[in-house]
């Protein structure tokens, strides 16, 4: 589920057109933080997650690799 997580976080965050210093500031971290999310191991608490999916536009379940 994280490889799948990491996977769809960067596409997203490229189709999206936004750097990841301006997501970063839409949910309240830094750009280094959104970057460790699809390169690192680190996951974001659940706060930034549910921030994370709405400035996306993205459910939650797709992001996680739930559905498609």
């Amino acid at each position: 589920m994280n490889e799948k997580f990491k996977k769809r976080l960067k596409e997203e965050i490229k189709l999206s057109g936004m750097t990841t210093k301006e997501l970063g500031e839409k949910v309240g971290v830094s750009n280094e933080m959104i970057t460790q999310y699809y390169t690192t191991s680190k996951m974001p608490s659940l706060e930034t997650f549910e921030k994370l999916c709405r400035a996306l536009d993205v459910s939650a379940d797709y992001l996680l690799g739930l559905s498609d």
